[in-house]
């Protein structure tokens, strides 16, 4: 039986389903070369800019306990940080702004600081893998993997610097706006929050169009 390319990675990744999220971008490195992870962090919440990160791994690079962002705890995404800052070839952390997330709307915007942090690498992959189901415009190969921050050791790494980096930035802005608590939910769309926009209105750090259908059923 004749197999394609893309038939004997899909073979190869079969292979090694049981070694982990480092042995998914082995498969892939083994056939493609160079092997870049994208992820981002805050399309969901109600303020704060969007950011992403990429990362690239050389072989042979281990991390403990690398997943999904959303399936560790608090600390350990901290530690993570510190460690795949260290042991990556190449990282880099963007993110687009409120002002360009009203502009041209949030998913555009999470497109847009994809680019910016792969842009911001130094270097170049040979393949790209980027969460989810969109693919950003990025020059070169580019493959969406559908959860791929609980499939690839590069887009959980991804997952965990954008993560981090945007908690840390939305503690900041707790720092200017204490009164919206961005510090305990870091501009996710919670009672307390909404509360707290009832009551003292939206702040310079908020994503207005977020609050468009809120504002008419509360007004209607």
């Amino acid at each position: 039986m004749n197999t394609s390319p893309s038939d004997e990675l899909q073979m190869t990744l079969d292979d090694i389903s049981d070694t982990g999220l480092f042995g998914y971008d082995t498969a892939i490195r083994s056939e493609l070369g160079v092997v870049c992870g994208i992820d981002e962090a805050g399309r969901g919440p109600l303020a704060g800019d969007v950011y992403a990160a990429a990362v690239i791994f050389d072989e042979g690079t281990v991390i403990d306990g690398i997943n999904d962002s959303k399936k560790l705890t608090e600390k350990k995404r901290e530690q993570l940080f510190d460690e795949i800052i260290v042991k990556a070839k190449a990282y880099c952390i963007a993110t687009a702004s409120i002002a360009e997330i009203e502009e041209i709307n949030i998913l555009n915007a999470a497109m847009l600081a994809m680019k910016r942090a792969y842009e911001g690498l130094g270097i170049s992959a040979d393949i790209i893998l980027v969460d989810g189901n969109k693919t950003p415009p990025i020059a070169g190969e580019i493959r969406t993997v559908v959860k791929g921050d609980a499939t690839s050791a590069s887009i959980a790494a991804a997952s965990i610097l954008a993560k981090v980096a945007r908690d840390r930035y939305m503690d900041e802005l707790a720092v200017q706006y204490p009164e919206y608590g961005f510090e305990k939910h870091k501009g996710y769309g919670t009672k307390v929050h909404y509360a707290a926009v009832d009551k003292y209105g939206l702040c310079p750090a908020h994503r207005p169009s977020f609050f468009k259908k809120y504002y008419e059923k509360k007004n209607g």
